[in-house]
């Protein structure tokens, strides 16, 4: 069996290192690395590399780099709420509502597939994981049926619950579009983003019993929120047959 090179083997050990909280907040520098494992800078910057490319580390200019806080996870394939998906991580979910009213919108409605001047209601928020700006979250459904959520105080609670809870109404299915986004100007402040931060844009159609219901577009930061899957092979169809399921 071939040795691993020296790079492979100081990236396990930084992960190890890293998963046992030996290395916290602060990453060690270039020079410490290099002092640390008696290597040369070319085999260290290798290592460290590979961790930002596994999104162990950030960088912050001028500051130098550090431990990525933990993600918020969510298992793809599930009718997900964010509200639980933070709360789930150990951190304090709140909104800071931005916009709340009923209006109209031509784009949201051929996305729900009602006529363009359908009443809308529209709930902007910036969602917050513990202190920091986790997403900016975007959300049209039909105003006839969802007017009681102008009421709602949304500091912390659940979409999902207050619309069960005031309208009766729960979404059975739902398709999702998740992409990699630029942030303009106002989601880089909203946020408080690094200069090289990028965004997932997440686009759903929430459905009850098969009718559009809910059209929902998030901007949610790239560094603080990962998707998940698992998948078990069941049996064989032919030479090979595998079956996915999302992580419950």
């Amino acid at each position: 069996m071939s040795t691993p090179p020296l790079w492979e083997r100081i990236l396990h050990d930084l992960e190890r290192r890293i998963a046992s909280g030996e290395i916290v907040d602060r990453f060690p520098t270039d020079r410490e690395l290099v002092e640390r494992y008696g290597v040369s800078r070319h085999t260290v910057r290798e290592a460290v590399q590979r961790l930002h490319a596994r999104g162990l580390v950030e960088r912050h200019r001028g500051r130098g780099s550090f431990v990525r806080p933990d993600q918020v996870r969510q298992p793809v394939g599930t009718l997900y709420s964010l509200y639980r998906a933070v709360e789930s991580a150990g951190l304090e979910q709140r909104s800071e509502v931005l916009e709340l009213d009923e209006r109209q919108d031509s784009v949201a409605a051929i996305r729900l597939e009602l006529p363009e001047g359908s009443p809308l209601l529209y709930l902007q928020r910036i969602r917050y994981a513990g202190e920091e700006p986790l997403a900016i979250d975007a959300v049209w459904m039909p105003a006839a049926e969802t007017r009681a959520l102008l009421d709602v105080d949304w500091r912390r609670t659940a979409l999902y619950d207050e619309l069960a809870e005031r309208c009766g109404i729960r979404l059975t299915a739902a398709d999702e579009l998740i992409e990699p986004s630029l942030p303009d100007e106002q989601a880089r402040a909203l946020l408080h983003l690094d200069a090289d931060e990028a965004l997932f844009r997440i686009q759903r159609c929430g459905r009850v019993e098969g009718r559009r219901f809910e059209w929902r577009v998030a901007l949610v930061r790239g560094q603080r929120f990962a998707f998940t899957s698992s998948w078990d092979r069941v049996r064989e169809v032919g030479p090979v047959g595998f079956a996915a399921r999302a992580t419950p």
